[in-house]
Formats: structure tokens, C-alpha cells, sequence
């Protein structure tokens, strides 16, 4: 071990982490649904695309920078009350197989509608963030994921904070531990859901643009949501806290798994070794890091 690379192993798990802070964003907007409404939205990918996808077409066609990302805000928050009020309220007491099938359909009618409002050309998204790498404690680091971590991390503590000091995230909180005591308490369900989606939507437009600085804005972009299944298959799917663990996991794992067993086994590791962990950890605590454990009598 003495001709081992402390500093470039490092490097290379920095990267890895701050890859998974991207997951983790993803899969928020996952935890938050399926916590309060108990659905897997599956349409997730195509929100996050529709957002950098609405917001880098109106900055290309002259909109000031701020103004298409409050007009994309607006469209986000709008396309995700016209879900939970159109599509899923009328399904509300259907089977979660169900509501999973109408959020996967919800997938590909967002992404057609994306296609006939701004077109199939794929677009470079600037955030005004170079690229570059940074030198740290001897590790070259990539700016723009030093940016992109701390995004995320600001968009957490503030939801943190929503849901721990407001009224209407003390109704979230409350409706997700148990939502028949929210009911007979005299919560309304509609409006905490209605807010949920909302959320959901703005969570989709940061982790969009994110996405999309990072990746190029083209509808392969929706795929994204994929990489956050393993993530809630290690944190738990109604844990936030499980999304942030989970996503820094599968980040740190994917990108040692590429650097240090890619080349035993041949390269292209990183684009799969998430799935084998999610699938290994699956078989050993089926609930996730932070999941509640669903209870059945024999």
C-alpha cells in the first residue's frame, strides 16, 4: 500500500460525491411524492427535461436570463398542480400500480409536448459557470460540480427548513407519517398535494438546468430519472435524508467502481455498477438506509 495514490484516490471519490449531490436532487422529487401520495412519478425525467428544455429555449429566442427562469418557474409550478389535478385526483384511490402506469404515460405526453413547443435540436445550456478545474488541498476539482453541489445543498437546507419552520410543510410532514390522522385532524388533502407537486416542479427546473449545463439539453436528458432509482433503492424511498445518503453513495461507488475495477473487467463500469449495488443491496435490506420497513403478518 505504500505506492498507493492517497491523493489521487481522493480525487477521484471528491468527484464521485459531488456526482451524487446531483443524484440526490433528482431523487428529492421522488421522495416527495411518494411520501405524501404514495406515487412513484416516473415523469420526473420528463419535468426536469421539459424545465431546462422551456428555460434554454426562451434565453436563445432573447429572453433575459431571469425572466425565463421566473417565466419557467411559473410553467414548472403550473405543469405540476395540472398533474396532481387532472391526472392523479380522479386516480387517487387506484392501485400505486396504476398510478405508476398513468405517471409513465404522464412521461411521454410531457415529452411530446416539449417536442411541439420548442422542437427535437439539441441545445448547449450556459449557467454562466465555467467548467474549469480547481486546484484543492492537491486534488483538481471540477468548478462546476463545486457549483452544482452547492446548489443542491442550498436547495436541501431550504427545503429542510420549509418543511421543519412553515405551516404547510408541518401539513407535509404530517400527511406523510400518517395520512389518516392528517385527514381527521382536518387537513385538506387536495392543497397539501397541490403544493407537493408544485414543489416537485420546482425541484425539477433546478435539477434540469443542472442537468442540462452538464449534459446538453436533448431528450435523452429525461433519462436522468433512472439514475436516481438506485439511489432510493439505498436511501429509502420516503426519506429525504435517504435521497442525500443514497445519492452520495451511488455517486462515490460508480466512479470508484470505474476507476479501480474498469479496467479488470473492461470500461463502461460506471454506467452500470449502480444497478448491481442497488440490486446486491435490495436482497439485503429491501427497504433501504432510511426506508420504513413495511410490516406483514405471516
Amino acid at each position: 500500500m505504500a505506492d498507493f495514490d492517497w491523493v489521487f484516490f481522493a480525487e477521484v471519490l471528491t468527484g464521485g460525491l459531488l456526482s451524487g449531490v446531483m443524484y440526490s436532487l433528482v431523487a428529492i422529487g421522488f421522495v416527495l411524492i411518494y411520501k405524501t401520495s404514495g406515487v412513484l412519478n416516473f415523469a420526473q425525467g420528463a419535468q426536469l427535461l421539459f424545465a431546462a428544455l422551456t428555460f434554454v429555449s426562451l434565453v436563445e429566442r432573447g429572453v433575459p436570463f431571469a425572466l425565463a427562469l421566473l417565466l419557467t418557474l411559473a410553467a414548472m409550478i403550473l405543469l405540476g398542480l395540472s398533474i396532481e389535478r387532472v391526472v392523479l385526483r380522479p386516480l387517487q384511490n387506484q392501485s400505486p400500480m396504476t398510478l405508476f402506469m398513468a405517471t409513465l404515460g404522464l412521461s411521454y405526453v410531457i415529452e411530446g409536448a416539449a417536442q411541439l413547443l420548442w422542437g427535437t435540436q439539441v441545445h448547449a445550456l450556459e449557467l454562466g459557470i465555467a467548467d474549469t478545474p480547481l486546484q484543492l488541498g492537491g486534488m483538481m476539482i471540477s468548478s462546476f460540480d463545486l457549483f452544482a453541489a452547492a446548489t443542491a445543498a442550498v436547495m436541501v437546507a431550504l427545503l429542510s427548513a420549509f418543511f421543519r419552520y412553515t405551516r404547510l410543510g408541518l401539513e407535509f410532514r404530517a400527511l406523510a407519517d400518517d395520512g389518516f390522522a392528517a385527514l381527521a385532524v382536518g387537513l385538506r388533502l387536495p392543497r397539501i398535494l397541490a403544493a407537493v407537486w408544485a414543489t416537485a416542479g420546482l425541484i425539477a427546473l433546478i435539477a434540469g438546468l443542472l442537468w442540462g449545463a452538464r449534459l446538453g439539453v436533448q431528450f435523452s436528458l429525461s433519462l436522468v430519472v433512472l439514475k436516481a432509482l438506485p439511489v432510493l433503492v439505498l436511501g429509502g424511498f420516503d426519506s429525504v435524508l435517504g435521497a442525500i445518503v443514497g445519492g452520495l453513495l451511488i455517486g462515490a461507488l460508480e466512479k470508484l467502481a470505474e476507476v479501480y475495477l474498469g479496467p479488470l473487467v473492461g470500461s463502461g463500469i460506471e454506467g452500470w455498477f449502480a444497478y448491481v449495488a442497488a440490486l446486491a443491496f435490495l436482497l439485503v435490506r429491501p427497504s433501504g438506509l432510511f426506508g420504513q420497513r413495511a410490516w406483514q403478518r405471516a
